[in-house]
């Protein structure tokens, strides 16, 4: 079974690039780079990757195209361009030629403006991602969901990528109710994907454990299916709480229960399709 982690990001890391990192996240504070994640896919049976923007700047996609193009085990990027810019299309077609850019995404969680997915100028970009075959990855917080409702309501042809099941608040308190009710409605949009990714780093609880995280498996599983839900690991952020290979441990368990063909769509023929990665 081909193995695919469609979510994991690197970084040659300084302070002013990596503003994000806090003093709480020394662990973070140095670079990272393919040999450092192949040391951990190697020991998890994971055999390709999709790497993942974290600095809203152009260099940052060429950068991560320059690690696709010499790791053949980097199967795509998902990368940043500037969408709300009259510039767009012409830096979509300055990438034309780069085969291994497979989406793009914005840090949309971060947005101080309550409505940024509404706005016209960045919705102007959007409307041309299809016309170059690019996905576009949705990274919210689960309070920003009926936003995204709307968005993805706008663009009922592109494809979108959901990431870390739009981050609810864990805690052994119980599930957030109003996020696994507009998580629910997103999912009834046939266009979009989701990832079971990142969810250790959204347990306000001092520890985690698998069945602290089963209830979100059992919604993501039954609001996406198993042919439009993909395992990412959001490698290095997950070093937080969690090492990679007891985050693929954990999913492991979660996923126990599905087919073998539910499994192969899962670990990895669903990131192919989404992301069009050609992985034969």
């Amino acid at each position: 079974m081909m193995r695919v982690d469609s979510h994991h990001h690197f970084w040659n890391y300084s302070l002013e690039q990596y503003g994000w990192i806090s003093e709480k996240m020394q662990v973070l504070r140095r670079d990272f780079a393919p040999k450092d994640l192949l040391a951990e896919t190697q020991t998890t049976h994971i055999d390709y990757v999709v790497s993942v923007q974290a600095r809203q700047e152009i260099q940052e996609t060429r950068f991560l195209l320059d690690y696709a193009k010499n790791n053949s085990w980097i199967k795509g990027v998902v990368g940043w361009v500037p969408l709300a810019q009259n510039s767009i299309a012409k830096v979509l077609d300055s990438f034309q030629d780069q085969s291994l850019l497979k989406g793009v995404r914005h840090v949309v969680q971060d947005e101080p403006d309550e409505k940024f997915l509404d706005r016209e100028d960045f919705n102007a970009g959007i409307k041309l991602l299809r016309s170059f075959k690019l996905v576009y990855d949705i990274l919210i917080f689960g309070k920003q969901l009926p936003m995204a409702i709307r968005f993805v309501d706008r663009h009922p042809n592109q494809p979108f990528v959901l990431d870390h099941i739009a981050k609810p608040v864990i805690a052994a308190s119980g599930i957030d109710r109003q996020w696994e009710k507009d998580f629910r409605e997103l999912a009834k949009r046939s266009n979009v994907d989701c990832k079971f990714s990142a969810l250790v780093t959204e347990v306000r609880d001092p520890t985690w454990t698998v069945e602290l995280l089963r209830p979100y498996w059992d919604v993501a599983l039954e609001a996406f299916g198993p042919d439009r839900l993909m395992f990412g690991s959001d490698w290095p952020v997950c070093l937080l709480r969690s090492s990679y290979a007891d985050w693929v441990a954990a999913v492991s368990v979660l996923a126990k229960d599905l087919s073998p063909q539910q499994q192969a769509n899962f670990w990895g023929g669903n990131a192919n399709r989404a992301y069009n990665l050609g992985i034969k």
